[in-house]
């Protein structure tokens, strides 16, 4: 089988593209704390917002 160079170089664009629309995906935010540190205490507490931080809806939430 032999590939033309156009067609090598748009396969890698497309693969390219593909690869940094999924190392793109997630949100942005807070890491979790560790769990050693939130059961030491004996009770689980929820991960806190940044003052004056908007939660704006994502068109992919609820596959999340």
């Amino acid at each position: 089988m032999q590939t033309s160079l156009p067609h090598l170089i748009r396969l890698t664009a497309v693969f390219a593209v593909i690869g940094l629309a999924v190392a793109g995906c997630g949100r942005k935010g807070d890491l979790d704390p560790p769990s050693a540190m939130a059961t030491k205490e004996g009770d689980v507490s929820k991960p806190t917002k940044q003052p004056g931080a908007v939660d704006k809806p994502f068109l992919l939430d609820p596959l999340l």
